[in-house]
């Protein structure tokens, strides 16, 4: 919990992390799974609480449903004394779905025990949803409006590529941000602990995305038989391959920027050569991190056949791939490679990576906000393994960073909480990130 000295001065209406744990609470209650297909409950309910949040402080919002249930919010707040376009300031309220028998917990209770607010949705993305309503709320009735004006977006559909919630806002109604030439969203500004010093990683870059379908087509026959054109060997060959692939190490901008920050609390230089080393710097987070200095490709799905005895005609894998900026040539050419002749590859989603300089006013803010709240600390940029809303929005022109900042303790797991089970936050966290983006909208 905060410590009672520093908000002891503060009206508690007016105090940014006053309702944040609530808030988070009352987010995840809300059930907005998303599977990807026509199934779920949609965002409207938790647009609609949102939208009262806002109302009850003087806040107008707009909806837009893509489909049924399929909703996004879009508000504007603040002031324009700076002179600075409006700042896009952006969270996804859709969640992945959860298997309550697999939890601890309900992970649709937001229950708060040990320290944490359990449920689905508690990293990805309600906190920082939270966090950016408690803060507001809090300024609002403070009367204290950030100098720059904001645009708040609240989206549908991020967890199956924003193509209905971010995608339809940027095509289908782009008055509403075209204004804006900066934005801050998700997964950045969470720390990570190395040789016992807080490191606050700032997203600077995403990889691309392409969500794969390979098709490998052969001639039918009797189980009993040979049959050299066996569409299940060939794409299992295939399949195989990309599976073992081992990707070269690729530094991007952003990364040389980390690993050199790492290199130097290691006592030591960094190179492409012992890249690898300094990532495992990192402990639990490694897993995240270790592939970002190189593109990755994972089979994920396999189906072929409806009988033992038949010999198919089609076999099918669904792949997920992952590209580094500057990298997409080479991640095609070698996917292809890998595939060989006679399989086929479709695109279920195909998103362009985006890398951004770690330099300016922007980057400024976010660090001085940071360090006033943890001065012994670091800030350093990231390169996103996964995929975010920024895809979109940095379609516009955008100059985006990924902006949800956590103070974590060093023995939490964080990156294995994404999509996991038992996902929570620590109330602390959530406390931290809402002082830190309070002072944040004051550096705006």
């Amino acid at each position: 919990m905060a410590d009672e000295t520093s908000v002891t001065s503060i009206d508690p209406a007016h105090d940014p992390a006053a309702e944040v744990v609530e808030l988070c609470r009352e987010l995840i209650r809300i059930d907005t799974s998303n599977y990807g297909d026509e199934e779920g409950p949609g965002e409207r309910k938790a647009a609609e609480y949102v939208a009262t949040l806002l109302d009850e402080v003087g806040i107008e919002s707009r909806l837009y449903e893509s489909e049924p249930g399929r909703t996004s919010l879009v508000a504007r707040w603040g002031g324009s004394s700076s002179g600075k376009p409006p700042l896009l300031v952006h969270g996804h309220l859709d969640v992945v779905p959860a298997a309550a028998e697999d939890w601890q917990v309900d992970p649709f209770s937001g229950e708060v025990q040990d320290g944490f607010v359990w449920g689905r949705g508690a990293v990805d993305m309600k906190d920082f949803d939270a966090m950016l309503l408690s803060t507001v709320r809090a300024r609002a009735r403070a009367g204290r409006l950030p100098d720059r004006e904001l645009v708040l977006c609240l989206t549908a559909d991020e967890e199956a590529g924003g193509h209905k919630g971010a995608e339809v806002i940027v095509e289908q109604h782009p008055d509403e941000i075209a204004d804006c030439t900066e934005a801050i969203g998700e997964v950045g500004g969470f720390s990570a602990t190395v040789r016992g010093r807080r490191i606050y990683l700032i997203e600077a870059a995403e990889k691309g995305m392409a969500w794969m379908k390979l098709t490998a087509r052969g001639r039918a026959g009797h189980g009993s038989m040979i049959n050299t054109d066996n569409a299940v060997t060939r794409l299992s060959g295939a399949v195989a391959r990309i599976g073992a692939h081992e990707w070269p190490v690729r530094l991007t901008p952003t990364m040389e920027v980390l690993l050199a920050t790492v290199a130097d609390i290691a006592g030591t230089e960094a190179t492409p050569e012992n890249a690898p080393a300094l990532i495992e710097e990192f402990g639990s987070a490694a897993r995240m991190l270790g592939a970002v200095i190189r593109n990755t490709a994972n089979p994920t799905m396999l189906g072929a056949g409806y009988k033992v005895n038949v010999i198919p005609t089609e076999a099918t894998a669904h792949v997920d791939g992952r590209f580094l900026p500057g990298y997409e040539d080479e991640f095609f050419d070698t996917l292809r490679e890998l595939c060989g002749e006679g399989v086929d590859i479709d695109f279920l989603s195909h998103q362009q990576p985006w890398e951004m300089p770690y330099e300016g006013h922007l980057v400024d803010a976010m660090t001085r906000s940071l360090l006033a709240e943890d001065p012994d600390a670091v800030v350093a940029p990231y390169l996103m393994s996964g995929g975010t809303d920024a895809k979109h929005f940095t379609k516009l022109g955008m100059t985006s960073y990924g902006f949800a900042p956590l103070r974590l303790p060093a023995d939490l797991d964080f990156t294995a909480l994404f999509h996991g089970v038992d996902e929570r936050v620590p109330v602390d966290a959530l406390e931290f990130g809402a002082r830190v983006f309070d002072r944040f909208l004051d550096e705006l």
